[in-house]
């Protein structure tokens, strides 16, 4: 069988208090239910454990052995009690934040800088991927938080342990080469019907951008020729920009491009969304929820650059 520690310590606790009422007490429970965890401790272990009687309780040879360990395992609780302690107060803050390009250049830099602000002793490292990537990390452990993108109105697949923060929606713009019919001045918004039958720079097939491409394609009959497929929004606007073909992304990762102009998506209005992901419990890592926080009034302020 598998040693239960918790029925040690419970042995050790009725060795020390001579009482189930007072053992009771200390683990927070009633007398019935104690009794109950003895009953089912001398049916784990296959023998009587403790002696009840009119003054008080005492252990079986058996129990009395049991509870010898029940003393190391309180003694190596209070050993860990203390050295977490010790291990949070001579600790420098530490966070390991994971991002995607576009926001580790318009989002990221701005929070991390009134971070460092407000914490100059905390120890800040950041990793790159994609969203998938980013989830699976955090989930892992080896990240504290995340800024990942979904698509559409889906929100974050992730474990019970984790949660995600809802940070901006971003919209969707077209990129279009600055000869074509559309880049002209005095137009400032494109549907996605005018791009029929269109020469297409796509987000790589399996991308959660592509999948919203994909679906937005066969609704509108768009009949796209897609001509370059890459993961990066980067890499799309530069092809753009020599006139290969037009392209969709989102409007955080638009950039001044050669040969390229941007146009607002009116219909249908596209978007992906941005959210925070991490631990649901962070008392062992603060900084997630002040970050967190910074992250908000950062994409707020977006936000409204946006609709000005």
């Amino acid at each position: 069988m598998r040693v239960d520690p918790a029925q040690l310590r419970m042995l050790a606790l009725v060795q020390a208090h001579g009482s189930l009422a007072a053992t009771a007490a200390e683990l927070g429970l009633t007398p019935g239910a104690l009794t109950g965890q003895v009953a089912k401790a001398e049916r784990d272990w296959g023998v009587p454990l403790v002696h009840r009687g009119p003054r008080g309780a005492r252990l079986t040879e058996a129990g009395t052995a049991l509870a010898r360990h029940g003393d190391d395992v309180d003694e190596a609780c209070r050993r860990a009690e203390l050295e977490l302690a010790a291990t949070r107060a001579g600790a420098r803050p530490r966070l390991r934040i994971g991002s995607f390009i576009s926001v580790a250049t318009r989002v990221l830099p701005e929070a991390m800088t009134a971070l460092r602000h407000r914490r100059p002793d905390s120890d800040l490292t950041i990793l790159e991927g994609t969203s998938r990537e980013l989830n699976r990390r955090v989930a892992d452990g080896d990240l504290d938080l995340a800024v990942v993108g979904t698509y559409d109105e889906q929100v974050p697949d992730l474990p019970a342990w984790l949660t995600a923060t809802r940070l901006l929606t971003d919209p969707m713009v077209v990129c279009l080469p600055e000869e074509h019919r559309l880049a002209r001045r005095g137009v400032e918004r494109v549907r996605l019907a005018q791009l029929r039958g269109e020469p297409w720079v796509a987000i790589r097939a399996g991308d959660a951008a592509r999948e919203q491409f994909d679906r937005v394609s066969r609704e509108h009959d768009l009949a796209p020729r897609v001509q370059f497929q890459t993961e990066s929004y980067d890499v799309a606007q530069a092809m753009v920009g020599t006139g290969l073909g037009v392209a969709v992304l989102a409007r955080l990762a638009t950039r001044p491009t050669p040969g390229a102009v941007h146009r607002e998506l009116e219909r249908p209005r596209l978007h992906r969304r941005l959210w925070a992901v991490h631990a649901r419990d962070t008392r062992l890592t603060p900084l997630v929820v002040e970050l967190v926080d910074l992250l908000q009034d950062v994409c707020r302020d977006l936000q409204q650059e946006w609709q000005r």
